[in-house]
């Protein structure tokens, strides 16, 4: 069931940090790690990635046979939902860790302090690829002004590198189908998909 909050409960959250998606058990292996700006609002409410109801992170995995079954974050992930993606061999987590309503409202300074940080984690966590959702943000957190998107000439920490689509209702170049294609393909690259 979705969850509403008023506006002053969603301020109410701000610079909160939501626990990164990583694998808890041995078995769990990561395949693939998505890597978001920065949790939105309702995400830090729900302690779910990708959570806003306008997001469309979770309906392009499905439509991408990445995931099989339906996820609806805006009312929060169960432990079920999350035990099923780390099963996949799926992690994620951020850029930044602190919330904001905007990526918009974050620093480069910020930016490039989690991009460091994100080298730290990809190198203790070994995933096959890293997919990092959103060009600008990518560019500025590795200080990579001319990268485009799709997978990267260099390694990360030691995995194979993509920049995907963001998901966010905020990019409108971008559709649940468009974003099935590029999320398959990183899906492929990390051997979750034949």
């Amino acid at each position: 069931m979705r969850r509403t909050f008023s506006r002053a409960e969603l301020e109410s959250f701000r610079d909160a940090v939501v626990p990164d998606l990583l694998p808890t058990r041995p078995e769990h292996d990561l395949r693939l790690l998505f890597v978001g700006i920065n949790p939105g609002l309702w995400t830090a409410a729900t302690r779910t990635h990708f959570a806003h109801p306008g997001n469309r992170f979770y309906p392009a995995l499905l439509q991408g046979g990445v995931i099989t079954e339906p996820i609806d974050p805006a009312a929060g992930m169960t432990d079920e939902e999350r035990d099923r993606l780390r099963a996949r061999g799926i992690g994620i987590t951020n850029l930044v860790p602190r919330a904001t309503a905007k990526a918009s409202e974050l620093g480069r300074a910020e930016l490039e302090e989690g991009g460091a940080a994100l080298v730290a984690l990809v190198e203790r966590l070994a995933p096959r690829v890293v997919a990092v959702a959103g060009i600008t943000a990518y560019r500025t957190a590795f200080g990579r002004p001319k990268s485009a998107m799709g997978r990267q000439p260099d390694r990360l920490g030691g995995a194979e590198l993509w920049v995907v689509p963001n998901p966010s209702g905020l990019n409108a170049h971008e559709t649940v189908a468009s974003l099935a294609t590029a999320y398959g393909e990183v899906a492929r690259a990390a051997g979750i998909l034949p």
